[in-house]
């Protein structure tokens, strides 16, 4: 299954792995693997996850306070946010 980002998203994305790398060298780079990982269970899963509207779905990632929220497009994946679940948690509502 294809999966892209909303340019938002990967804006989320980049600001979350330069702020994991200022805490700490590498932390970064970990985050990123965990981000991975989430779209690994996502694909393989793609229903599976928490239901946030009729078309949209989360899943939280296992280490860090993030959640991937998604819609399942035929055959693609599209990465509606890369968000922080303790900061505004719906923000991207208005992005659908």
């Amino acid at each position: 299954m294809k999966i892209e980002f909303l340019s938002i998203a990967e804006l989320e994305l980049k600001d979350a792995f330069n702020y994991y790398n200022e805490q700490s060298e590498g932390l970064g780079f970990e985050f990123l693997l965990e981000v991975q990982k989430t779209i690994d269970r996502i694909i393989q899963f793609p229903e599976a996850w928490t239901k946030l509207s009729k078309r949209t779905r989360r899943c939280r990632c296992k280490r860090f306070p993030y959640g991937i929220i998604y819609q399942i497009r035929e055959d693609l994946i599209l990465i509606i946010a890369v968000m922080h679940l303790h900061r505004k948690p719906n923000s991207w509502k208005e992005r659908i």
